[in-house]
């Protein structure tokens, strides 16, 4: 063996060698159509099966469905009473189809999967300009499998539109490296960015330090080009987030909602505090708190993140780094160089602020790491691969191969009751085609082929088993969480928030598990838009905290503990006596209720088709109300009922830096009105 091979390839190196007839240019089209038409068969499935998903976001989507002034500013109902805690890129998506197609389910999800398919073609189409057809096709596989991915390109969350910008984003930069590429790819780059920042704030920007270097690094373009073009993408980026904020910042705060995550009505105050750096320190009033129990590089390997995202970490590192290594004397502008340090880059940045931030970090926040993951799984096996001739270079293929099959069996252990056959299969052909691998380029073509069919399919058995299973599962609440059903709360560990005692929530007298999903009847299965038939069970559902009055009571019919958080991130379902209570004489007030907290006015906003104001917003802790603006508004006969049963509000309030209104709303609500019970559900009749 010569020692060129990898210190030092030639040119000719990282030419692909002749291919089989079975690889032209027909069969590549029929293996990326298969591609897609997979991908969007496993996000599509029996969708409406999730029902309205996410209800907190599937009501400020009815509610830009029925007013345009909701739509623009992503209000939670459609009378503007407060905005959810996001800029609504991600909402308008779902706006527009809702009202092409009217407001269901369907509507509100397909747009999501549809997104999920575009990511992967997207995804497909950067790898293949530097790596070819076939790489291409793993990178596309590889995302759609990702289990996070297969639960948020089936949900409402706005992270599905934020991955697709970030693909394409990427997508841009490695256009704008090539040789004499149009000037306006990385300015293109800019504005997928700042479309994404609209999708989901700061977060859309963890990439753009990488995407920086990689460019001025390896563009194949002057100093002075591609400094210019570079300023060009920032104000292309500035301009495609900064004009929503200049519209909100400029317009009247009397006339528009108030914005829901913020403690002063501020949209730049929500960009920097609430969903900016506040995630990272976990200093964000009227959040969370602290939430940095399992900080540092393991948290990605975890019980609550490593199922939705960690099953190809190791191999993504140990490929790129070894492309890395393969390309080291290449020349500045290598594009296999440049695009491993794009993805590289992209996984490592984010991977480590996700690792060690200690703000609100849901495990589903994953799925931004799926498209990096993918692109450097396969430009890095392909570098490998084409020095298969090389021992050393089939050793790393190999010892790459025995890594993923050991991470699949510790990850499917954690779930050791759900198909316990899965292990010991993977583990045997993962380790036999990693033997082979070693010996690949003395075996026959055919043979050859099969190895590495075999090794592909031991590596991607454990993701694709835990996206099947997402898919095939309905899936609810605010935090859901990817693979089979394990009886955690939206990944976190049994019995609640980390830190908090499990059990029962306080005033449910239940417990149930949750993943995020639902089984029985699918919780969405509507005649008609506003209406749901069915029972859920599983997500935890139940009110924290007592309701005015003293009285500890759930906000619905039937609620489920999903431990301390339960009322905060839970739905709720809705009794048919409340729900026609609430929509009588609907016509007559601007909300047909109130109630604290987002999740609880989503769940009656849905059942009705009615407004419903949430106070204190997601948290219960936004000043919006004020205790002043809600006699107003019920000396106006603006709102006809008072919901009880969410006092996470006021129990949040002080511990948080949030406000204490919606408590002080609560306990003004049960001194002056009379309670009375509906499908067991404490009311008030603000009109009496």
């Amino acid at each position: 063996m010569t020692t060129t091979v990898l210190a030092a390839p030639p040119a000719t190196a990282t030419t692909e060698p002749p291919e089989p007839r079975a690889s032209g240019p027909r069969w590549r089209r029929l293996s990326l159509v298969a591609l897609l038409a997979a991908t969007a068969l496993l996000y599509v499935w029996d969708l409406g099966a999730g029902g309205w998903a996410n209800e907190f976001y599937a009501a400020a989507v009815q509610a830009g469905s029925q007013s345009w002034k909701a739509m623009l500013f992503g209000s939670s109902d459609a009378a503007n009473a407060i905005t959810v805690d996001k800029t609504p890129g991600a909402l308008w998506v779902m706006d527009i189809s809702a009202r092409i197609f009217g407001f269901n389910s369907w509507s509100l999800l397909v747009p999501q999967a549809l997104e999920g398919v575009a990511a992967v073609a997207v995804l497909y189409a950067a790898v293949r300009r530097v790596a070819g057809h076939w790489p291409g096709i793993l990178a596309g596989a590889v995302l759609a499998l990702t289990p996070a991915a297969a639960l948020m390109f089936r949900f409402d969350n706005p992270d599905a539109l934020l991955v697709l910008l970030l693909t394409a984003a990427a997508y841009c930069v490695v256009r704008s490296i090539e040789k004499d590429s149009a000037a306006w790819w990385l300015p293109l780059a800019g504005v997928a960015v700042g479309f994404g920042f609209l999708a989901k704030m700061m977060q859309a920007f963890i990439v753009l330090p990488v995407f920086a270097v990689v460019y001025l690094l390896a563009a194949q373009a002057p100093w002075k080009t591609r400094l210019i073009r570079s300023v060009l993408a920032v104000v292309a980026m500035v301009v495609s987030a900064g004009w929503y904020l200049a519209v909100v910042a400029l317009w009247p705060a009397s006339s528009r909602p108030f914005i829901g995550g913020s403690q002063n009505n501020s949209v730049l105050e929500l960009a920097l505090g609430y969903n900016g750096f506040g995630r990272l320190t976990g200093d964000e009033v009227g959040g969370l708190g602290n939430m940095n129990h399992d900080v540092g590089w393991a948290r990605l390997f975890g019980s609550e993140m490593g199922g939705q995202i960690s099953w190809l970490i190791p191999a993504a590192l140990i490929l790129g780094v070894a492309g890395l290594w393969l390309t080291r004397r290449a020349p500045r502008t290598d594009p296999t160089r440049a695009a491993l340090l794009l993805w590289l880059g992209w996984l490592v940045l984010t991977g480590g602020i996700f690792s060690f931030a200690s703000g609100i970090l849901h495990p589903y926040y994953t799925v931004a790491l799926a498209p990096a993951v993918a692109g450097s799984v396969a430009i890095g096996a392909r570098q490998l691969w084409l020095r298969r001739n090389d021992l050393r270079a089939t050793a790393v293929l190999s010892g790459t191969l025995v890594v993923t099959t050991v991470l699949a069996c510790i990850l499917l252990a954690r779930t050791s009751e759900w198909n316990p056959w899965l292990r010991p299969v993977i583990a045997v052909v993962g380790v036999g085609a990693a033997a082979l691998l070693l010996v690949v380029s003395r075996l026959p073509r055919a043979l050859g082929a099969a190895v590495v069919a075999v090794a592909l399919a031991a590596g991607l058995a454990g993701p694709t088993a835990y996206a099947l299973a997402t898919a095939s599962t309905p899936h609810t609440g605010a935090i859901p969480s990817a693979g089979p059903s394990t009886g955690r709360f939206g990944g976190m560990p049994p019995g609640g928030a980390p830190g908090g005692q499990g059990g029962n929530a306080p005033g449910s007298g239940q417990t149930g598990p949750s993943n995020g999903t639902q089984s029985g009847s699918a919780a969405g299965s509507q005649s008609s838009p506003g209406t749901r038939a069915g029972s859920r069970s599983g997500t935890g559902n139940s009110q924290f905290g007592a309701a005015p009055g003293g009285q500890s009571t759930t906000s619905g019919a039937t609620a489920h503990a999903g431990g301390p958080m339960g009322g905060l991130l839970g739905g709720i379902t809705v009794g048919s006596n409340l729900s026609a209570a609430l929509s009588d004489n609907a016509d007559a007030y601007t909300w047909v209720a109130a109630a604290v907290g987002s999740n609880s006015a989503a769940a009656y906003q849905l059942a009705t088709g009615d407004p419903v104001m949430a106070v204190g917003g997601f948290n219960g802790t936004d000043p919006s109300p004020t205790l002043a603006q809600f006699q107003q508004y019920v000396a106006q006969h603006k709102i006809h009922y008072f919901v009880g049963g969410a006092g996470m509000g006021g129990m949040r309030g002080t511990s948080s830096g949030g406000s204490q209104a919606a408590s002080e709303i609560a306990a003004w609500v049960a001194d002056t009105f009379a309670a009375r019970t509906i499908d067991g559900v404490t009311v008030y009749d603000l009109t009496a």
